[in-house]
């Protein structure tokens, strides 16, 4: 079973216990760390998140034109650095002088690996640039174990997923995840079975999560049904980004293994409260 990754196994007992989909405590995600400031995606937010007792941080990567891989969400520096321009057209040395929020630098992968030896990070590969460093930054650290790759496209996340030398955990892309939506209640029909869990199967084959909102525009994504059939195939269902406490209850109760959130504090009260946490 894929639960039995190491990266989600670090929110649980060991691989090769009962740990799995639906089962034992959820994985709390920080999402680009904890900063109530919002210093996101620094190395100041990553270290309140970790002190706060979290083992997952999730993060997005970018590369320069100079093939540095750096910790952002934003395909250019303005909306939250006092720097412009697109980070692919940019130098390291350029972006090295820029802050986000006026105070923090845009850090490196390789700082992030270095300052927290145990974390596990949920890494959302953000453009085409970055499959080739994101997959040499895994292979120069061989921390296979400890990451989770994601992306918007499945194209690019398959494309880093190929070049690794063994095994990461990963998470659905949009693709993936419509497929379930759509044809999972489908699984119902008896005689479309066969054909349509065959479609999944193979659009899931190398797929361990979905990381997913609670609703996409109108359309309801986390139901009872979509975490069930997840669960069926031997998938977590992570949701995102979860900032209120009733939400989080709410989504916990419904049996979904995981959620990633901006308010890393709220999500770790929420937890304690129902016995979940560390």
């Amino acid at each position: 079973m894929t639960g039995t990754l190491p990266y989600f196994s670090a929110a649980g007992p060991e691989p090769g216990s009962a740990f799995g989909p639906g089962l034992s405590r959820p994985v709390a995600l920080a999402h680009r760390g904890f900063s109530l400031a919002g210093l996101e995606n620094t190395l100041t937010a990553f270290r309140a998140a970790v002190e706060l007792g979290y083992s997952h941080l999730e993060t997005d990567v970018h590369t320069t034109s100079d093939g540095e891989l750096l910790l952002f969400h934003d395909r250019t520096l303005d909306r939250v650095t006092d720097g412009h321009g697109r980070i692919h057209d940019l130098t390291a040395d350029e972006v090295r002088r820029v802050r986000i929020g006026g105070t923090e630098p845009v850090p490196t992968f390789d700082e992030l690996v270095a300052a927290f030896p145990d974390a596990r990070f949920n890494l959302d590969v953000k453009d085409w640039h970055s499959v080739p460093s994101i997959v040499a930054a895994i292979e120069r650290h061989q921390i296979h174990d400890r990451v989770l790759i994601a992306s918007f496209s499945d194209r690019r996340r398959r494309a880093v997923l190929k070049q690794l030398s063994r095994r990461t955990a990963s998470s659905a892309g949009t693709f993936a995840n419509a497929l379930l939506l759509v044809l999972g209640p489908l699984l119902s029909v008896r005689a479309l079975v066969s054909p349509v869990r065959a479609v999944l199967r193979r659009a899931l084959h190398d797929v361990d999560a979905l990381q997913v909102p609670v609703r996409y525009r109108a359309i309801p994504v986390v139901t009872p049904g979509f975490v069930r059939r997840a669960h069926e195939f031997g998938l977590y269902v992570h949701v995102w980004t979860i900032n209120d406490p009733a939400e989080m209850h709410r989504l916990l109760d419904l049996g979904v293994d995981g959620i990633v959130s901006d308010r890393a504090d709220l999500l770790k009260e929420a937890l304690q409260a129902r016995g979940q946490w560390g």
